[in-house]
């Protein structure tokens, strides 16, 4: 049970707010002084802090710092959860509302750009971490003056911009999962289609109040009617009523302009100079793309071997609550998230913050899925991979052969935006339901819930009589023709567990989705400036899957899907082609014929790196 009591408490002669408790966040945590704090920033405004410092600790100790837009009133939740190892390890640390939010002042801006460097007086999110930290070494007693800072998700960004005009406390990073590009593939676009139930949702609970005390106005528990009900974006934004300033920006600018690339962060960094550990999930169902998209920026710029990235088995934080051993029915086989903490976040920290120990011997920590190890690079993506095609064949099949068939060879389906395939299961619950939902772990569903669909692709290699292991990049190059003006392609590559598995036959047949992503066919020439598509044309479209390191093991086998719907995670495209889909309208919306084209001369493929067995 979690025990509190009022403690008045001075630090360096300065008085903190008057909410100041010691607690103790679970039994088998040290108890802390927990002290509030107004700390002023460079422009006057005032950011809610809480400081946790150990009591009855003799020697000085480094501070951990984590700026949120959530929170930070249940910080001692946070401390006896995910932050345990490190509580145990011996750290001051130091939770703060960004400005804003809940109990800080200023004004609130989703992932908010770097200032003009003309004005000396400007803010981002870069000065007020600098700010905080300058406030914090000077006036937290019994630290040593060394500051790490960490955070997951929209924290993991903040995290990533501290590193921006560090301060020169500041020794170490570790962004995980960080929100780090929200067009080009994280929480708000994919490669432009639009998330459009996490940007509706999501937006709303960020910026309809302070505190995320207003629900989204989403109806009815299965929202795959509900949005389908609503008809277009434009109707959404009716719904809104000018309520949220992101849903205005997603309308003002639908493609990748000077708006987004200010707010991405790969464009703004320009120098690496404190060591930085970049942790994602390969089943993160938020920002994925960001925690590879942050360590490949810096990794340009790493000159001194400081810039290190770790990614294992997890969803979206995962590696930061319980053992982490299963997400969903998958079983990886062991506690990934407390190995991750124990041996790795805590040594990193330790010996940054701490002069303990040695740095990691490898630049990259990776979980091998299939096999279901960890294995270690000296670079990523892997050095040494062979990049082998898997070809779209005829009667479903996928092969490593080429097609020698001729220029008509296609396999087709009809996309009608009136019955757009789910991308989970319904219902499909709202994104963070308080009753539950599966979004969590939807990447990791059985995908046999569309197989029947006529409006799904699938091919698959017969009985894989070797191991496949891939370590790197993965894209899907696909030739095909729409009737429309404008099309979608999803793409999803798949691992076909055997008929029967050993020891669990549930999982006989299961279809377990290793890589997947979308594409808005209008951004096939580039994201910048929308095009629209030639009906009838056979045009080549580059899905880009990111990456893997999986393992296909013998006996299974590889599939892949590819289908022009994955709602109400993303909106529908109208399939004719209008400047801004914010502004579709129903009758925009028509039915059309997608093909995808598995010739000789267009022999549509997805690029897998293969690593030598």
């Amino acid at each position: 049970m979690i025990r509190r009591r009022v403690l008045a408490l001075l630090l360096v002669g300065l008085v903190l707010a008057p909410v100041a408790r010691a607690q103790q966040p679970a039994d088998s945590l040290p108890p802390f002084d927990r002290v509030e704090a107004m700390i002023p920033m460079r422009d006057g405004v005032q950011l809610h802090t809480l400081i946790f410092v150990p009591k009855g600790v003799a020697e000085s100790l480094p501070i951990l710092l984590t700026r949120t837009p959530y929170g930070i009133d249940e910080s001692e939740r946070s401390l006896a959860r995910g932050y345990a190892e490190l509580v145990r390890d011996g750290y001051i640390f130091a939770f703060q509302d960004i400005r804003g939010r809940f109990k800080s002042e200023g004004e609130f801006l989703m992932n908010r750009p770097l200032h003009d460097p003309a004005n000396p007086r400007g803010v981002d999110e870069s000065t007020d971490t600098y700010d905080t930290i300058d406030w914090l070494i000077r006036q937290v007693p019994s630290t040593t003056g060394k500051v790490g800072v960490l955070g997951v998700s929209y924290p993991g960004w903040l995290a990533a911009m501290a590193g921006i005009n560090p301060h020169p406390a500041l020794k170490a990073i570790s962004p995980q999962a960080p929100m780090t590009d929200t067009w080009m593939g994280d929480d708000f676009f994919h490669q432009g289609a639009f998330r459009q139930t996490y940007g509706f949702e999501y937006g709303s609970e960020m910026e309809l109040s302070k505190d995320m005390s207003v629900p989204p106005p989403v109806g009815g528990y299965d929202t795959y009617d509900w949005y389908l009900a609503q008809g277009s974006l434009d109707d959404l934004t009716r719904v809104l009523a000018d309520r949220s300033p992101s849903w205005r920006n997603f309308v003002a600018h639908p493609s990748y302009d000077e708006f987004w690339r200010a707010r991405a962060l790969p464009s703004y960094l320009t120098r690496l100079s404190v060591p930085t550990l970049t942790v994602g999930g390969w089943w993160d169902q938020e920002d994925f793309y960001g925690a590879l998209a942050t360590y490949a920026a810096l990794e340009r710029l790493d000159t001194t071997g400081i810039n290190f990235l770790v990614v294992g088995p997890w969803n979206h934080g995962g590696w930061f609550r319980g053992d982490a051993q299963k997400l969903g029915s998958i079983d990886f086989g062991s506690a990934t998230g407390t190995y991750f903490r124990e041996q790795v976040l805590v040594p990193w920290f330790g010996y940054w913050l701490k002069d303990r120990g040695s740095p990691p011997s490898a630049e990259a920590l990776l979980f091998e899925g299939g096999s279901n190890r960890w294995r270690a690079f000296d670079a990523w993506p892997a050095k040494g991979t062979a990049e082998r095609s898997l070809y779209f064949r005829e009667n479903g099949r996928l092969s490593f052969d080429a097609p020698t068939a001729d220029d008509r060879a296609a396999d087709s389906y009809v996309s009608d935006p009136r019955h757009p395939v789910p991308y989970r299961r319904r219902p499909v619950q709202r994104t963070y339901d308080p009753r539950g939902s599966s979004w969590y772990t939807w990447l990791t569903e059985d995908q046999r819930f569309v197989d029947n669909r006529p409006d799904v692709l699938t091919w698959r290699t017969e009985p894989l009589t070797d191991d496949v292991t891939i370590a790197g990049n993965l894209a899907a190059h696909l030739f095909a023709s729409t009737t429309g003006s404008d099309c979608d392609w999803v793409v999803k590559l798949i691992d076909v567990f055997p008929d029967s598995v050993a020891g669990d036959p549930n999982m006989g047949g299961y279809e377990f989705m290793v890589a997947s992503d979308i594409l808005r066919g209008r951004y096939r020439k580039g994201f910048h400036r929308p095009v629209a598509v030639p009906p009838g044309a056979i045009e080549t479209y580059t899905v880009d899957l990111h990456q893997q390191s999986y393992r296909f093991l013998r006996g299974h086998r590889i599939m892949v899907q590819v289908q022009s719907t994955w709602f109400p995670l993303y909106d529908r495209n109208p399939q004719t082609f209008v400047a801004n889909i914010f502004h579709a309208k129903v009758s925009n919306f028509r039915a059309a014929t997608e093909r995808v084209f598995r010739s000789a001369r267009h022999p549509s493929h997805v690029t897998l790196p293969v690593l030598p067995e």
